[in-house]
């Protein structure tokens, strides 16, 4: 078994409430003390990565050296085949400044049209640093449909619109539980805590 980065104190690396509530709720099994970024006033760093790794590893970086303590991040995004990729990597950056995620709902809606195809997959990639430096990275993935209009208010981001497989809700229509079970941060958090908490 590899050994264990974590001992009892965790940083969240991120500023986005939504995204820091459900990997709270993903390690609240766990005795950990977790503060968020922003909790912690650190800065933002610029995600200039090109793939969901980079980034991840970018801000669990900063988080660390600017903390002295263990750091996870997350970079995650909705990828769009029919759409080359997109959003992918730039899936917050569709958002805007203000975050608006209805308005890059549309984006996507508008792009497609009505004849292309509507597959899609969430992807997550959690890297965990260490002051010293030490990172591992973990990914997760979620294959599904795209749906519109929009439908439910539960979780965040592009969660109304997306509708995994063999499921008839999106996840904006999940409670948390059961998003937990199958979202692909749930799947990258199942790795993470095999190879950081199981005794195998």
């Amino acid at each position: 078994m590899k050994q264990r980065l974590l001992t009892d104190r965790l940083v969240i690396a991120s500023h986005n409430p939504g995204k820091v509530s459900e990997i709270r709720d993903l390690l609240g099994q766990f005795e950990l003390s977790t503060q968020s970024a922003a909790d912690l006033n650190l800065p933002e760093p610029e995600e200039t990565g090109t793939t969901f790794s980079e980034n991840a590893k970018l801000k669990a970086v900063a988080a660390a050296e600017g903390s002295g303590i263990a750091a996870l991040a997350d970079d995650s995004g909705l990828v769009v085949p029919a759409l080359g990729g997109a959003p992918g990597v730039y899936s917050a950056r569709w958002a805007g400044p203000e975050k608006d995620f209805d308005a890059a709902m549309a984006r996507i809606e508008k792009k497609l049209g009505p004849k292309a195809s509507r597959e899609a997959h969430f992807v997550c990639v959690l890297a965990l640093a260490l002051p010293s430096g030490e990172i591992r990275t973990y990914e997760g993935m979620v294959q599904g449909t795209l749906v519109w209009p929009p439908k439910g208010t539960l979780g965040f981001g592009y969660d109304p619109m997306f509708r995994p497989k063999r499921f008839s809700e999106t996840f904006g229509e999940m409670h948390p539980p059961k998003k937990h079970q199958i979202s692909h941060r749930a799947e990258a958090f199942r790795l993470f805590t095999a190879d950081q908490f199981s005794d195998a």
